[in-house]
């Protein structure tokens, strides 16, 4: 029997503190993750965009400054998935395919413009709104299942915390943290 994939993923980093504590952790487990990062963290913390790579993890787009989609802005964002994808090829030496769109808004047309294939979520613990580690894992080890993606931030303390409870947990259950790549693809 194959052994059951899951992903989990994070949002707006680099930070300086958390996010090392976060790959400390995911190397000492053997574990995948997947960063979305910020255009603008990647540029003030490229030494940790660049090890999120070396290490094996997969490195996507979060825009530049963390903007909305919207109706009026279109090229502001496209151009902000632009800029953050020139800093992250610089940094690791490969071109971002894969961009989480803030707050799930997107415009498909991008897809092809950019090349980019949009990463959404199946599990979001809402760890960005809440520092109660036992919630924040029980949210998601509860919806656990093959091929999920979860959805977390590392620059929080409790969700790098938490998210290092996660893995413990479901790889006891047998799971192997993957990049979302494996999971969409595969």
């Amino acid at each position: 029997m194959d052994t059951p994939k899951i992903a989990i993923t994070f949002d707006d980093g680099p930070h300086p503190y958390y996010t090392e504590q976060l790959l400390d952790g995911l190397k000492e487990r053997g574990a995948k993750a997947t960063f979305f990062v910020m255009g603008k963290q990647a540029e003030a913390y490229p030494e940790l965009v660049l090890r999120m790579h070396e290490e094996g993890h997969l490195v996507g787009n979060h825009t530049y400054s963390h903007i909305q989609l919207g109706e009026n802005n279109r090229e502001t964002f496209k151009a902000e998935l632009v800029r953050t994808n020139e800093l992250l090829s610089d940094i690791t030496g490969e071109e971002p395919q894969y961009v989480r769109p803030p707050y799930g808004s997107w415009d498909k047309s991008f897809e092809t413009e950019l090349t980019m294939i949009p990463v959404l979520w199946t599990i979001d613990p809402m760890d960005w709104c809440s520092s109660d580690v036992k919630g924040i894992v029980s949210r998601v080890t509860r919806k656990a299942e093959e091929n999920a993606v979860i959805l977390m931030h590392d620059e929080y303390k409790s969700s790098v915390t938490a998210a290092l409870d996660i893995v413990d947990i479901l790889q006891k259950r047998g799971y192997e943290f993957v990049t979302v790549d494996e999971i969409l693809f595969d």
